[in-house]
């Protein structure tokens, strides 16, 4: 079975309607599906729950408490290891990207047969060539 570490990028499209343009939202909502339908897992560092509810309040406040809720239900798997935090502070020194984002991609990395998913092109881009 896969595992997926799915960051906040990818985790607001599956709660927030489709914007004009994006490219990611299809994809993003076929991954909620195979979740859902036990297909794959769900690893998470710990602060992805946070990060995701810091951008609904913004963007769909009166929605975000129920939004985080049904989050919350879907009980991911969550990683505290100490070698996670030690690579993500490297990936962030050398990608000179924050923490948050880099926090994803080392539960990846760390986690053998974990990928990882993002629709932050900007991280993409940086973090393309570690896998």
């Amino acid at each position: 079975m896969t595992t997926w570490v799915v960051d906040a990028s990818v985790v607001v499209k599956w709660a927030l309607p489709v914007q004009d343009g994006d490219t990611h939202q299809e994809q993003a909502l076929a991954l909620l599906k195979d979740i859902q339908m036990g297909n794959c897992q769900v690893l998470q560092p710990p602060h992805w729950l946070a990060e995701v509810g810091a951008v609904l309040t913004r963007l769909a406040p009166k929605q975000s408490i129920r939004m985080l809720q049904n989050f919350l239900a879907m009980e991911f798997h969550m990683t505290t290891e100490w070698e996670v935090y030690e690579q993500a502070c490297r990936l962030s020194v050398d990608l000179n990207h924050h923490l948050f984002d880099t926090l994803y991609h080392a539960v990846a990395l760390q986690s053998s047969n974990t990928l990882f998913v993002t629709a932050d092109t900007q991280y993409f881009r940086k973090a393309a060539k570690l896998g």
